[in-house]
């Protein structure tokens, strides 16, 4: 299971260095050309905006795997024993919370979303925001790991949170 675990994440990470390897050269492209030739692809103005749509959610699963988020931890700590883990089981559930709310936010805009198309490219958008799903239901798992761990009384493997930081 770890070593599944491991490949999606492999496999996201490489996603995600391909949609940035692809914006750079869509961008730089069209730079050059309007720039030199007076012209421009404008496929690869809509294209790139939706690759970093995909990046952009693609980082968010990648750093909620590795702790890199931004987060108040100045309190948690400070605490010690339950108490430690009751803030961070808090601050799990309201994550999940929050992943719940994203993926009712996607259920309600799932029709809206087959019916858009971009203008330029005529890919649908439920096709750029279904990254969104991956990652609500990404993070959701995450947490629900995280949430196992500390009901088994193990604090998490957060290296910003552990007493020789």
């Amino acid at each position: 299971m770890k070593s599944l675990v491991h490949w999606y994440f492999k496999a996201l990470e490489a996603v995600m260095v391909l949609c940035l390897a692809a914006m750079c050269v869509m961008v730089f492209g069209n730079v050059v050309l309007r720039h030199v030739f007076d012209s421009g692809i404008n496929t690869s103005e809509e294209l790139s905006r939706f690759l970093f749509i995909w990046l952009t959610f693609l980082g968010a699963i990648v750093a909620m795997r590795e702790g890199g988020h931004l987060g108040m931890d100045m309190v948690v700590r400070r605490l010690t024993g339950t108490t430690r883990r009751a803030a961070l089981l808090l601050g799990q559930l309201l994550v999940l919370a929050c992943c719940g709310v994203l993926l009712w936010g996607l259920i309600l805009q799932h029709d809206i979303n087959v019916a858009n198309i971009g203008l330029v490219t005529g890919i649908s958008l439920a096709i750029v925001y279904s990254v969104a799903w991956v990652c609500a239901v990404s993070i959701a798992l995450l947490v629900l790991v995280n949430i196992a761990q500390l009901l088994r009384g193990r604090d998490l493997a957060d290296p910003r949170l552990s007493d020789s930081a």
